[in-house]
């Protein structure tokens, strides 16, 4: 045999056998503005990955941006805050087909959200799921709390750190085995 197959065949036999990273898991969280929950979910889901130690990288989208209300909505603020979670860089974008395509999990909010995301984007049927009922498998919204007062916030803040965590377990126990 020449060293040239002899060579050929040491690099098929391994090749074969090298084990790649699957990489991480991809989740984006969607809202209607990508000012409050999704970008609360966004800052929830990032200090819960990096305790953890996980392979998922997240994003946060909108459904329907408002392009003169880009900044987080300050009571989600302080409350993220008060849990050392600064989001003040954070800038709301709205959800494509670049986003949709790349992510492995989409999680709404709502409803009403997963519903409009699959009709702007069909391919993103059978990856996008409200996040409460993606978590604890049973219809779960979270409120709108944007122009309410400080009491709705932190409703939706304790919903939406109550379910992050356990969403991200799902699709890392779901999804990285894929």
């Amino acid at each position: 045999m020449s060293k040239s197959a002899v060579l050929g065949l040491v690099l098929t036999v391994c090749a074969s056998t090298v084990a790649f990273a699957a990489g991480p898991v991809k989740i984006a969280f969607v809202d209607t503005g990508n000012t409050g929950r999704s970008v609360t979910a966004e800052a929830i889901a990032d200090k819960y990955i990096a305790a953890k130690h996980l392979d998922v990288v997240v994003i946060s989208r909108a459904v329907d941006l408002n392009p003169f209300n880009v900044t987080p909505e300050p009571n989600a603020a302080v409350l993220l805050a008060k849990d050392g979670m600064d989001v003040s860089h954070h800038t709301a974008q709205q959800v494509t087909i670049n986003d949709v395509r790349h992510a492995d999990l989409i999680l709404t909010m709502t409803a009403g959200h997963r519903d409009r995301l699959v009709a702007m984007f069909p391919e993103a049927k059978g990856k996008v799921f409200v996040l409460g009922d993606y978590a604890t498998g049973k219809p779960e919204e979270i409120e709108d709390a944007y122009g309410k007062p400080m009491a709705v916030y932190e409703t939706m803040y304790t919903q939406v750190g109550t379910f992050t965590p356990k969403a991200i377990d799902k699709a890392v126990a779901t999804l990285q085995s894929k």
